[in-house]
């Protein structure tokens, strides 16, 4: 019972980290894109 919920927690935490590496790095581009433009 134990191990069957930390390999679920395993699978969420690994779906997670996925979709947050992502919004994370549209977030770092996004500002970078709006700096850019700010200074030109």
């Amino acid at each position: 019972m134990k191990t069957e919920r930390a390999e679920k927690l395993k699978k969420w935490i690994k779906k997670i980290g996925f979709w947050g590496f992502l919004f994370f790095l549209v977030k770092g581009l996004v500002w970078l894109a709006v700096g850019y433009f700010i200074v030109k």
